[in-house]
């Protein structure tokens, strides 16, 4: 039994599937994969397993049926994610970035927060871990636009760590990297399971996704076509086709 269960997952838009019955699980402490080409609608997927776009099927997360919760509560729940873009306050530190996430809203909180403006030691706490792990605590008082690319891809991560989930879904957390930042963000992403969480990556960057899947799912046209180790799913005819409609298979450094 998966920490994620997706039975039937279906999202239509008129007469458009972007995402077609789609049925998985996802092991708690496991890192998967999703891999297709543009617009197979990966973003699309994650967007229904958290709660951003209206679904039908069945979400199951730790044993419970959260299909008809909405997106707050599936957070709450433990389900995090990251976005392509990077949505970090400019203005605020990275720590304070950091922070925003961590704290959890409730009437308790907004009182002690006109009492007394200031973090709650939990999700003071909380960052410093989510911090530790990304190893970007030297980056905590600087702010985002003093940092690269590679560096902010981290933040968002992290960002996503401070609510302390149990599972994260990443979303194309490689796009505009190089391969040397690829490299060590998937160190870096690596270290999560061993941290005890589930992760579910979506990303074009076969390298990356070789590196640190331990198994993977591919979707084309809102379908699941093929699973397996890394290695398995990129010698199928099927995603061959998906990929390129040819019999050259996709590139393990970097897919298009």
């Amino acid at each position: 039994m998966g920490l994620l269960e997706l039975s039937a997952l279906t999202v239509q838009y008129g007469g458009v599937r972007a995402v077609d019955a789609v049925s998985l699980d996802v092991p708690e402490g496991a890192f998967v994969g999703l891999i297709g080409p543009n617009g197979a609608g990966k973003t699309t997927f994650i967007d229904a397993v958290t709660g951003l776009v209206p679904a039908s099927g069945s979400v199951r997360f730790d044993d419970r049926e959260i299909a008809r919760l909405p997106a707050h509560r599936r957070a709450r729940a433990g389900l995090a994610r990251t976005f392509q873009s990077i949505e970090l306050f400019d203005d605020l530190t990275v720590r304070e970035n950091l922070l925003v996430a961590a704290e959890r809203a409730s009437w308790l909180s907004m009182l002690r927060a006109m009492v007394r403006p200031a973090p709650s030691p939990d999700a003071e706490e909380r960052v410093e871990r989510a911090l530790d792990c990304l190893g970007i605590t030297d980056l905590a008082e600087h702010t985002p636009d003093e940092i690269s690319l590679g560096r902010r891809k981290l933040v968002t991560v992290a960002r996503a760590l401070a609510a302390d989930p149990r599972m994260v879904l990443l979303d194309e957390p490689a796009a505009g990297l190089d391969s040397t930042e690829s490299a060590e963000l998937g160190r870096r992403l690596r270290q999560l399971t061993g941290d005890g969480r589930t992760v579910l990556l979506v990303d074009h960057d076969m390298g990356l996704v070789s590196s640190v899947c331990d198994h993977v799912y591919v979707l084309d046209f809102g379908r699941i076509i093929a699973e397996g180790t890394a290695a398995t799913v990129l010698r199928d005819p099927r995603v061959v086709t998906a990929y390129l409609g040819s019999e050259t298979g996709p590139s393990v450094e970097r897919v298009p």
